[in-house]
């Protein structure tokens, strides 16, 4: 019989490690594709009106507008699905897990933000921190809730058809077992 860890089976602990290193992956393209510097003539000024970058999008045409606004949703989108695999917990608040992965979402892309300001030909835009953000939310919402009730029907499946049932804690984490306690110990003169 395969032993529990705290976070599931071996599937879960796979999923978890897969996400790891396509997590590194993700972000090494990102830090490639946005901060490398770029040789151009002239740097337009930085954007820091939210959607001003946006409305000047929808002004080239629809086609256009629809390419780059699809490239910021799309930049940093993996992440929606990424650190919830890397987190790896099956049983967790939908909201929790949203907000946990914006909030990990938007500070990345800031990161990413200020790194650009010391890139030469790189500019801050703060309309691609809401598309980045935006695109991440969106990934999560498309894929982690029902991955996440397919992984558990899997896992209820496999504990049915091997005739045990796991033990569940209060919060929904499997449970360890009993505390393992220290016999006190005399202070020494």
């Amino acid at each position: 019989m395969q032993r529990q860890g705290p976070f599931g089976g071996s599937a879960t602990i796979r999923i978890r490690v897969t996400g790891g290193v396509l997590l590194v992956a993700h972000l090494a393209l990102v830090a490639w594709l946005t901060l490398r510097p770029l040789d151009v003539p002239w740097v337009t000024p930085p954007n820091v009106h939210p959607l001003a970058g946006i409305r000047a999008d929808l002004a080239l045409g629809a086609r256009e507008a629809a390419r780059r606004i699809g490239e910021g949703l799309a930049l940093l989108a993996p992440l929606g699905v990424l650190l919830p695999a890397v987190h790896g917990r099956l049983t967790v608040s939908r909201l929790a897990s949203l907000i946990r992965t914006a909030a990990a979402g938007a500070l990345i892309s800031l990161g990413i933000a200020l790194l650009q300001t010391g890139v030469p030909g790189r500019v801050v835009d703060i309309d691609s921190l809401l598309l980045n953000t935006a695109g991440v939310v969106l990934a999560h919402v498309a894929v982690v809730p029902a991955g996440r009730a397919w992984l558990r029907r899997r896992d209820a499946r496999e504990d049915g058809a091997a005739g045990t049932e796991r033990p569940v804690s209060v919060h929904g984490e499997l449970a360890q077992g009993r505390t393992p306690t220290i016999p006190r110990v005399g202070i020494a003169p």
